[in-house]
């Protein structure tokens, strides 16, 4: 065989070698992206019982464990954000838990009081990789295993809405992420199912702002600036 014919069978090899690195690289790295977080009513109230009249006053406890609805959609929190992937290019990563706790107060037509605290060190991303690299760099959650959310001003509600009625909020609170702590408007949509209220949140933070340095690496060369705070919380009257 010629120098030349031996030279083209090399550079073949090496392209086929960093095409398999980078189909590697996104099955580990990438792959299928969860769509955000919505509303998925009306099909919350095929398991309620109660009535559009009932009264909504009293403690609402986040439902974490039984919470599912009737397409198999439960309580979680997550994060999403765009990343820049070593021989690929651009990609979201998504991670979720379905650790969430906490509780809302309702009195007459104001939600006074809610509190959500998220077990971070339980997220998990499509991709192990990426959750390990989380526990020491970027989100850290070895060092700070829980995000918390904290009502400071009352929400006014208006009249109840009526069983699968999709009604627009802002919750105006505490977050306190990565150690750091910082007041926040939340933009809420929520629906009533009887016994049940569905809520879900999406919004964005500033990963400077808690003092979130963005991993680097061979793997991942760039992770964006903000980042998405996904929120879908079931509530059952306590």
């Amino acid at each position: 065989m010629t120098r030349k014919r031996w030279f083209t069978v090399i550079v073949a090899v090496v392209v086929l070698a960093m095409g398999g690195a980078a189909y590697a690289l996104w099955q580990a790295y990438g792959g299928d992206t969860p769509a955000p977080a919505t509303l998925t009513s009306p099909s919350i109230s095929t398991s309620a019982s109660g009535s559009d009249a009932g009264s909504l006053d009293g403690t609402w406890t986040i439902d974490a464990a039984t919470g599912s609805l009737a397409d198999g959609t439960s309580t979680y929190a997550g994060y999403r954000v765009r990343e820049q992937l070593s021989g690929f290019g651009a990609n979201t990563a998504v991670g979720r838990t379905q650790n969430v706790s906490g509780s809302m107060t309702i009195e007459g037509t104001s939600i006074t009081a809610l509190d959500v605290t998220v077990d971070m060190t339980t997220l998990q991303s499509d991709r192990p990789q990426r959750d390990d690299q989380l526990r020491q760099r970027g989100l850290e959650t070895d060092r700070f295993p829980t995000a918390t959310f904290r009502l400071t001003t009352p929400i006014e509600v208006g009249d109840r809405p009526k069983d699968g009625e999709t009604v627009q909020l802002t919750a105006v609170g505490d977050l306190t992420l990565h150690g750091v702590t910082k007041q926040v408007s939340v933009p809420i949509q929520a629906a009533i199912g009887g016994d049940r209220i569905e809520a879900v949140a999406s919004f964005d933070v500033a990963l400077a702002d808690y003092g979130i340095e963005k991993p680097t690496g061979f793997l991942i060369l760039s992770i964006a600036d903000t980042g998405t705070i996904e929120l879908h919380l079931l509530f059952q009257h306590a």
